[in-house]
This record gives C-alpha cells, structure tokens and sequence, in this order.
C-alpha cells in the first residue's frame, strides 16, 4: 500500500470539521438529500468508525457482530460505534466507541475524513468516520456488546456484484428494501450495508443497482 491510496480517499470524504451536514443519506433514500436544520432537533447523534486495516493483500474493513442479547438490532453485522456523548466532536466518539466495543487504541487509528452522515428508521444521525488501522493490534470484545469481531476485503465490499438488493415484510405489512453482503458466516445489511454503499457512491462515483458493476 502506498500514501496515495490513502490521500485519494481522504480526498473523497469530507474534512475533519464538527459542522452540521448539509446531506444525508438514509433507509429511505438511496443517495443523498437536503435536511433542514429543524430535522436535526429530532435525530439523535451518533458516529461509526469504518476502519480500514492495511492487510498483505490489501485493505480490510474492521467489523463486528452485535451479541444477541442487545435490546436493539441484536446479532446484526455493524462498526464499532455509537450515540455521541454531549461535547464531543463526530471522530472522538468512533474513537471512543471503538476503544469501548473492541479494545482499539487511538494511537492506532490514523483518521483521514468523514463520509456522509446517515439516518436510521429508528431516529439517529450517523456520521461515518473513516480512518486507517495500524496491523499488528490485539482486540478483545466487550461481551456485553460485541459478540465477534472480524474483518471483511474493502474491494469485496466495493464491488457492486457483492451487493444483493432484499426486501423483507414488517410486522405491521410494510415492505423494507435494502441492500445486503453476504461474505463467508457473515450477513451485513441494514445501516452497516447502507452506509457502505454510500462510501462506495463518494469514492467510486454513481452506483448501479445492486448486481452491476460501474
């Protein structure tokens, strides 16, 4: 790997900046839209580290699976991450949150921007924070939140050809779409896969549907 891979997607992303956003993507849109400033009054903030750890044959993408016992989205693929504390800036809490759920160091993590921020059904704005992971890290999961930890290619997870369009009908007879990953024992889908999506949108361009590649 080399400095420019890493400069490129810096400079895809937006800057280091605690600024309210101007786009959102969402469960609901499949790209970007404008959110007035009233509408952020009703979200609740939250950050994600998407972590890209520089592995033999090429990047990795940090992950973790959700112990079952969770009081939401139990069992379910996502990044270290969380709601925000009062106070702190998008990237302290994927810092954060990523030294609570997994034992990452900081130290480790050098931070290159942010991607878009993306809201869920369930009311949270999340800002996805990208940065890169020094290899030769130990982690242990937190057992009251994580119940495994793995990595996952970055070029897997770019490649459209990977990313399966899936409805699912709701208690309620409401029909959900979305997008899902499938990679050896692990199903990403729902946020973790949306927002996935989008930073394969900011680094690569425009997307097909799912099954066509750019």
């Amino acid at each position: 790997m080399n400095a420019n891979l890493r400069h490129w997607i810096g400079d895809c992303l937006d800057p280091l900046e605690d600024r309210p956003p101007a786009l959102i993507t969402s469960d609901h849109h499949p790209s970007t839209v404008a959110i007035l400033p009233d509408d952020l009054t009703r979200l609740t903030p939250a950050s994600v580290l998407i972590g890209l750890i520089e592995r033999e044959n090429g990047y990795s993408v940090l992950l973790t699976r959700r112990v079952d016992t969770m009081r939401r989205h139990a069992g379910q693929v996502a990044f270290p991450g969380g709601r925000r504390d009062p106070g702190e800036t998008p990237w302290q809490t994927a810092l954060r949150e990523a030294q609570e759920e997994v034992g990452l160091d900081p130290d480790l993590v050098s931070l290159v921007g942010l991607s878009s921020p993306y809201q869920t059904g369930t009311g949270y704005l999340i800002t996805p924070v990208v940065g890169f992971i020094a290899p030769g890290f130990d982690l242990t999961p937190n057992p009251d939140e994580v119940a495994d930890i793995f990595e996952t290619p970055f070029d897997f997870l770019m490649d459209t050809d990977n990313h399966q369009e899936q409805e699912r009908t709701l208690p309620n007879g409401e029909v959900r779409r979305f997008y899902a990953m499938t990679h050896g024992d692990f199903y990403i889908w729902g946020a973790t896969a949306g927002m996935l999506r989008v930073l394969r949108q900011r680094l690569y361009g425009e997307l097909q549907p799912a099954g066509g590649k750019l």
